[in-house]
Protein backbone atom coordinates (compact mmCIF):
# COMPACT_ATOMS: atom_id res chain seq x y z
CA UNK A 1 0.00 0.00 0.00
CA UNK A 2 1.22 3.23 -0.95
CA UNK A 3 2.30 5.64 1.80
CA UNK A 4 0.44 8.49 2.86
CA UNK A 5 2.35 12.22 1.69
CA UNK A 6 3.34 14.30 4.23
CA UNK A 7 1.96 17.88 3.46
CA UNK A 8 4.60 20.56 4.00
CA UNK A 9 4.99 24.33 3.73
CA UNK A 10 7.90 26.66 3.90
CA UNK A 11 8.29 29.84 6.13
CA UNK A 12 11.68 31.20 4.36
CA UNK A 13 13.06 30.71 0.94
CA UNK A 14 16.68 32.05 1.18
CA UNK A 15 19.60 29.68 0.94
CA UNK A 16 18.72 26.49 3.16
CA UNK A 17 14.82 27.04 2.19
CA UNK A 18 15.25 26.65 -1.16
CA UNK A 19 16.97 24.20 -0.67
CA UNK A 20 14.44 22.24 1.21
CA UNK A 21 11.94 23.10 -1.69
CA UNK A 22 14.14 21.13 -3.78
CA UNK A 23 14.99 18.25 -1.94
CA UNK A 24 10.95 18.12 -1.08
CA UNK A 25 10.13 17.87 -4.61
CA UNK A 26 12.92 14.90 -4.72
CA UNK A 27 10.92 12.72 -2.51
CA UNK A 28 7.66 10.39 -3.12
CA UNK A 29 6.64 10.83 0.84
CA UNK A 30 5.97 14.31 0.71
CA UNK A 31 4.31 16.73 -0.78
CA UNK A 32 5.08 20.95 -0.76
CA UNK A 33 2.04 22.65 -0.51
CA UNK A 34 3.80 26.78 -0.73
CA UNK A 35 5.90 29.04 0.66
CA UNK A 36 6.44 32.36 2.75
CA UNK A 37 9.02 34.43 2.99
CA UNK A 38 9.23 38.21 4.28
CA UNK A 39 11.43 39.67 1.42
CA UNK A 40 9.34 40.25 -1.76
CA UNK A 41 12.57 39.34 -3.91
CA UNK A 42 12.60 35.56 -2.29
CA UNK A 43 9.02 35.11 -3.01
CA UNK A 44 9.33 36.55 -6.86
CA UNK A 45 12.30 33.81 -6.76
CA UNK A 46 9.56 30.74 -5.36
CA UNK A 47 7.05 31.85 -7.84
CA UNK A 48 9.46 32.10 -10.82
CA UNK A 49 10.47 28.34 -9.42
CA UNK A 50 6.68 27.55 -10.11
CA UNK A 51 5.84 27.24 -6.33
CA UNK A 52 2.51 28.60 -4.75
CA UNK A 53 3.48 31.48 -2.71
CA UNK A 54 0.94 32.82 0.23
CA UNK A 55 0.24 35.95 0.84
CA UNK A 56 1.40 36.07 4.26
CA UNK A 57 2.45 33.98 7.02
CA UNK A 58 -1.31 33.75 8.70
CA UNK A 59 -2.67 32.77 5.07
CA UNK A 60 0.15 29.66 5.42
CA UNK A 61 -1.10 28.73 8.67
CA UNK A 62 -4.93 29.02 8.05
CA UNK A 63 -4.07 26.28 4.72
CA UNK A 64 -5.45 23.52 6.53
CA UNK A 65 -4.08 21.26 3.71
CA UNK A 66 -0.25 22.06 5.42
CA UNK A 67 0.51 19.70 8.07
CA UNK A 68 3.84 20.49 8.41
CA UNK A 69 6.06 23.85 8.12
CA UNK A 70 9.52 23.50 7.87
CA UNK A 71 11.29 27.09 9.31
CA UNK A 72 14.38 27.83 7.45
CA UNK A 73 15.08 31.71 8.87
CA UNK A 74 17.29 33.54 10.73
CA UNK A 75 18.11 32.02 13.97
CA UNK A 76 16.31 34.76 16.38
CA UNK A 77 13.15 34.19 14.73
CA UNK A 78 12.82 30.42 15.30
CA UNK A 79 11.20 30.34 18.59
CA UNK A 80 8.26 32.99 17.65
CA UNK A 81 7.63 31.35 14.18
CA UNK A 82 7.76 27.76 15.61
CA UNK A 83 5.11 29.31 18.34
CA UNK A 84 3.37 30.60 15.98
CA UNK A 85 3.04 27.44 13.56
CA UNK A 86 2.73 25.07 17.18
CA UNK A 87 -0.63 27.40 17.82
CA UNK A 88 -1.94 26.38 14.48
CA UNK A 89 -1.91 22.79 14.82
CA UNK A 90 0.97 22.31 12.59
CA UNK A 91 4.01 20.09 12.54
CA UNK A 92 7.46 21.62 12.87
CA UNK A 93 10.57 21.08 11.69
CA UNK A 94 13.16 23.77 12.22
CA UNK A 95 16.64 24.27 11.04
CA UNK A 96 19.79 24.39 13.12
CA UNK A 97 20.66 26.02 15.80
CA UNK A 98 17.14 25.47 16.37
CA UNK A 99 17.07 27.76 19.34
CA UNK A 100 19.76 30.83 20.75
CA UNK A 101 20.26 28.94 23.92
CA UNK A 102 18.58 25.92 26.07
CA UNK A 103 15.79 28.22 27.81
CA UNK A 104 14.31 29.03 23.98
CA UNK A 105 14.76 25.02 23.30
CA UNK A 106 13.18 24.17 26.77
CA UNK A 107 10.06 26.27 25.81
CA UNK A 108 9.85 24.71 22.45
CA UNK A 109 9.86 21.49 23.46
CA UNK A 110 7.47 22.14 25.87
CA UNK A 111 4.73 23.96 23.78
CA UNK A 112 4.75 21.02 21.23
CA UNK A 113 4.16 18.61 23.65
CA UNK A 114 1.15 21.26 25.11
CA UNK A 115 -0.07 20.85 21.89
CA UNK A 116 0.53 17.59 20.60
CA UNK A 117 2.25 18.07 18.03
CA UNK A 118 5.73 16.90 16.12
CA UNK A 119 8.82 19.04 16.58
CA UNK A 120 11.94 17.54 15.11
CA UNK A 121 15.56 19.91 13.97
CA UNK A 122 17.08 19.65 10.73
CA UNK A 123 20.73 18.13 11.73
CA UNK A 124 21.17 17.42 8.32
CA UNK A 125 24.90 16.63 8.07
CA UNK A 126 24.24 13.10 10.09
CA UNK A 127 24.27 12.24 6.39
CA UNK A 128 27.29 13.76 5.75
CA UNK A 129 29.69 10.69 4.41
CA UNK A 130 33.40 12.15 5.23
CA UNK A 131 31.93 12.14 9.13
CA UNK A 132 29.92 8.78 8.88
CA UNK A 133 33.47 7.00 8.06
CA UNK A 134 35.07 8.43 10.75
CA UNK A 135 32.35 7.38 12.91
CA UNK A 136 32.50 4.03 11.62
CA UNK A 137 36.36 4.19 12.01
CA UNK A 138 35.82 5.03 15.72
CA UNK A 139 33.20 2.26 16.38
CA UNK A 140 34.90 -0.36 14.58
CA UNK A 141 38.02 0.73 16.73
CA UNK A 142 39.89 -0.08 12.83
CA UNK A 143 43.04 2.21 14.21
CA UNK A 144 43.43 0.18 17.86
CA UNK A 145 42.27 2.37 20.57
CA UNK A 146 41.30 5.77 19.88
CA UNK A 147 42.61 8.58 21.69
CA UNK A 148 42.96 11.98 19.34
CA UNK A 149 40.09 12.98 16.48
CA UNK A 150 40.09 16.24 15.20
CA UNK A 151 36.83 17.76 12.95
CA UNK A 152 37.39 20.84 11.02
CA UNK A 153 36.19 23.12 8.60
CA UNK A 154 37.89 25.94 6.75
CA UNK A 155 37.52 28.62 4.46
CA UNK A 156 38.84 31.93 3.04
CA UNK A 157 36.02 34.12 2.64
CA UNK A 158 35.61 35.35 5.99
CA UNK A 159 31.81 35.31 7.70
CA UNK A 160 28.81 35.35 5.61
CA UNK A 161 27.99 38.80 4.83
CA UNK A 162 24.04 38.63 5.85
CA UNK A 163 22.60 38.28 8.95
CA UNK A 164 24.96 34.97 10.21
CA UNK A 165 27.61 38.19 10.88
CA UNK A 166 24.98 40.24 13.20
CA UNK A 167 24.36 38.94 16.89
CA UNK A 168 20.89 39.65 17.31
CA UNK A 169 20.44 37.11 14.18
CA UNK A 170 22.13 34.69 16.08
CA UNK A 171 25.11 35.29 14.11
CA UNK A 172 28.43 33.83 14.22
CA UNK A 173 30.49 30.48 13.48
CA UNK A 174 29.31 28.55 16.78
CA UNK A 175 25.84 28.73 16.23
CA UNK A 176 26.24 28.10 11.83
CA UNK A 177 28.81 25.34 12.06
CA UNK A 178 29.79 24.89 15.74
CA UNK A 179 26.00 23.20 15.86
CA UNK A 180 27.18 20.79 12.96
CA UNK A 181 30.30 19.57 14.10
CA UNK A 182 28.83 19.01 17.81
CA UNK A 183 26.24 17.11 17.11
CA UNK A 184 28.44 14.66 14.61
CA UNK A 185 30.91 14.71 17.69
CA UNK A 186 27.85 13.40 20.18
CA UNK A 187 26.67 11.16 17.42
CA UNK A 188 29.82 9.73 17.02
CA UNK A 189 30.79 8.83 20.70
CA UNK A 190 27.30 8.25 21.87
CA UNK A 191 27.24 6.85 25.60
CA UNK A 192 30.88 9.07 26.25
CA UNK A 193 30.01 12.57 27.37
CA UNK A 194 33.04 15.07 27.53
CA UNK A 195 34.58 15.76 30.43
CA UNK A 196 35.74 18.90 30.27
CA UNK A 197 36.24 22.16 27.38
CA UNK A 198 38.55 24.79 26.88
CA UNK A 199 37.43 27.37 23.94
CA UNK A 200 38.90 30.16 22.15
CA UNK A 201 36.63 32.67 19.32
CA UNK A 202 38.05 34.04 16.93
CA UNK A 203 36.99 37.47 15.29
CA UNK A 204 39.13 38.37 12.59
CA UNK A 205 36.97 39.62 10.30
CA UNK A 206 33.79 40.58 12.24
CA UNK A 207 34.22 42.17 15.88
CA UNK A 208 30.12 41.66 16.44
CA UNK A 209 30.29 37.73 16.66
CA UNK A 210 32.60 34.81 16.14
CA UNK A 211 34.19 34.02 12.79
CA UNK A 212 35.67 31.01 14.15
CA UNK A 213 36.56 28.65 16.86
CA UNK A 214 38.74 26.23 18.43
CA UNK A 215 37.15 23.79 21.32
CA UNK A 216 39.31 21.06 22.87
CA UNK A 217 36.91 18.51 24.21
CA UNK A 218 38.49 15.96 27.21
CA UNK A 219 36.91 12.11 27.34
CA UNK A 220 37.48 9.43 29.88
CA UNK A 221 40.50 6.97 29.14
CA UNK A 222 42.42 10.28 27.59
CA UNK A 223 40.28 10.58 24.73
CA UNK A 224 40.48 14.04 23.27
CA UNK A 225 38.43 15.50 20.46
CA UNK A 226 39.06 19.21 18.84
CA UNK A 227 36.57 21.00 16.99
CA UNK A 228 37.24 23.91 15.10
CA UNK A 229 36.09 26.33 12.66
CA UNK A 230 37.91 28.90 10.71
CA UNK A 231 37.11 31.59 7.97
CA UNK A 232 40.18 33.21 7.44
CA UNK A 233 42.20 30.15 6.19
CA UNK A 234 44.38 30.02 2.80
CA UNK A 235 45.16 26.64 3.27
CA UNK A 236 43.31 24.49 4.62
CA UNK A 237 43.79 21.77 7.38
CA UNK A 238 42.06 18.30 6.82
CA UNK A 239 38.48 17.73 7.28
CA UNK A 240 39.13 14.95 9.64
CA UNK A 241 42.59 13.51 11.11
CA UNK A 242 41.56 10.84 13.67
CA UNK A 243 44.67 8.53 15.78
CA UNK A 244 44.51 5.35 17.13
CA UNK A 245 47.51 3.40 18.94
CA UNK A 246 47.82 1.53 15.33
CA UNK A 247 47.60 3.92 12.96
CA UNK A 248 46.51 7.11 11.65
CA UNK A 249 43.55 8.40 9.08
CA UNK A 250 42.77 11.58 7.36
CA UNK A 251 40.00 12.98 4.75
CA UNK A 252 41.27 16.05 3.39
CA UNK A 253 37.89 17.31 1.95
CA UNK A 254 34.10 16.80 1.14
CA UNK A 255 35.43 14.89 -2.42
CA UNK A 256 36.94 12.18 0.49
CA UNK A 257 40.36 12.03 -0.35
CA UNK A 258 42.13 10.82 2.17
CA UNK A 259 44.08 7.62 3.00
CA UNK A 260 44.59 5.02 6.64
CA UNK A 261 48.28 4.59 7.28
CA UNK A 262 48.68 1.13 9.80
CA UNK A 263 51.48 -0.16 11.50
CA UNK A 264 52.56 -3.59 9.99
CA UNK A 265 55.55 -4.39 11.52
CA UNK A 266 55.81 -2.97 15.17
CA UNK A 267 59.28 -5.20 15.85
CA UNK A 268 61.31 -3.16 13.13
CA UNK A 269 61.41 0.13 15.37
CA UNK A 270 65.44 1.31 13.63
CA UNK A 271 65.30 4.44 12.27
CA UNK A 272 67.24 5.88 9.90
CA UNK A 273 67.89 9.56 11.37
CA UNK A 274 66.28 12.98 10.21
CA UNK A 275 69.13 15.19 9.21
CA UNK A 276 68.20 18.87 9.98
CA UNK A 277 69.80 22.63 9.73
CA UNK A 278 70.51 22.36 13.46
CA UNK A 279 71.14 18.57 13.79
CA UNK A 280 69.49 15.07 13.56
CA UNK A 281 66.84 13.32 14.88
CA UNK A 282 65.67 9.54 15.35
CA UNK A 283 63.02 10.61 17.34
CA UNK A 284 60.97 12.07 14.35
CA UNK A 285 62.37 10.09 11.69
CA UNK A 286 59.58 8.65 9.47
CA UNK A 287 58.77 4.82 9.98
CA UNK A 288 60.42 2.84 6.99
CA UNK A 289 57.84 1.34 4.03
CA UNK A 290 58.28 -2.60 5.00
CA UNK A 291 56.94 -1.70 8.98
CA UNK A 292 53.55 0.44 7.83
CA UNK A 293 50.50 -0.02 5.19
CA UNK A 294 48.62 2.31 3.34
CA UNK A 295 44.78 1.47 3.10
CA UNK A 296 41.65 3.55 1.49
CA UNK A 297 38.82 4.73 3.28
CA UNK A 298 35.79 2.44 3.82
CA UNK A 299 33.01 3.80 1.25
CA UNK A 300 29.70 4.69 3.43
CA UNK A 301 26.84 5.59 1.50
CA UNK A 302 23.71 8.05 2.68
CA UNK A 303 20.90 9.49 1.42
CA UNK A 304 19.51 12.78 3.11
CA UNK A 305 16.23 12.26 1.79
CA UNK A 306 15.63 9.32 4.45
CA UNK A 307 15.28 13.02 7.16
CA UNK A 308 12.23 13.57 5.67
CA UNK A 309 11.02 10.09 5.20
CA UNK A 310 11.78 9.76 8.88
CA UNK A 311 9.19 12.98 9.59
CA UNK A 312 6.70 11.45 7.73
CA UNK A 313 6.82 8.21 9.36
CA UNK A 314 7.35 10.01 12.93
CA UNK A 315 3.78 11.71 11.87
CA UNK A 316 2.08 9.06 10.35
CA UNK A 317 2.98 5.78 11.73
CA UNK A 318 4.27 6.90 15.28
CA UNK A 319 8.09 6.30 14.11
CA UNK A 320 10.94 6.67 16.38
CA UNK A 321 12.19 9.92 15.14
CA UNK A 322 16.07 10.34 13.50
CA UNK A 323 16.79 13.56 15.61
CA UNK A 324 15.79 13.52 19.18
CA UNK A 325 15.31 16.60 21.25
CA UNK A 326 17.31 15.34 24.13
CA UNK A 327 20.59 14.53 21.59
CA UNK A 328 19.77 18.32 20.35
CA UNK A 329 19.71 20.33 23.78
CA UNK A 330 23.09 17.96 24.62
CA UNK A 331 24.75 20.42 21.99
CA UNK A 332 22.69 23.53 22.97
CA UNK A 333 24.63 22.92 26.59
CA UNK A 334 28.01 22.28 24.68
CA UNK A 335 27.63 25.65 22.45
CA UNK A 336 26.65 27.02 25.60
CA UNK A 337 29.58 25.90 27.44
CA UNK A 338 32.42 26.95 24.96
CA UNK A 339 30.62 30.24 24.97
CA UNK A 340 31.46 30.31 28.96
CA UNK A 341 35.03 28.86 28.29
CA UNK A 342 36.06 31.83 25.60
CA UNK A 343 34.08 34.39 27.57
CA UNK A 344 36.34 33.41 30.38
CA UNK A 345 39.73 32.11 29.34
CA UNK A 346 39.49 28.93 31.20
CA UNK A 347 38.17 25.05 30.99
CA UNK A 348 34.78 24.48 31.67
CA UNK A 349 33.93 21.00 32.96
CA UNK A 350 30.70 19.68 32.03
Amino acid sequence: MEKKKLHIALIGYGGMGSWHARMLNKISETCLCGIWDIDPVRREAAASDGIHVYQSQQDLLNDITVEAVTIATPNDTHLPVALAVMSAGKHVICEKPVALNSEELTQMADYSRKMGVFFTVHQNRRWDEDYLIIKQLYERQSLGKIFNIESRVHGSRGIPGDWRNQKEHGGGMVLDWGVHLLDQMTMMLGSRKPKSVFAQLTNVTNEAVDDGFRALFQFDNQLTFLVEVGTSNFISMPRWYIQGENGTAIIHDWKLNGEIVMVSDWEKRDAVPVVTAAGLTKTMAPRTDETVKKYPLPEVHADIRDFYRNVNACIHEGAKPFIQLDEVMEVMHIMEAVFRSAEQNCVVYL
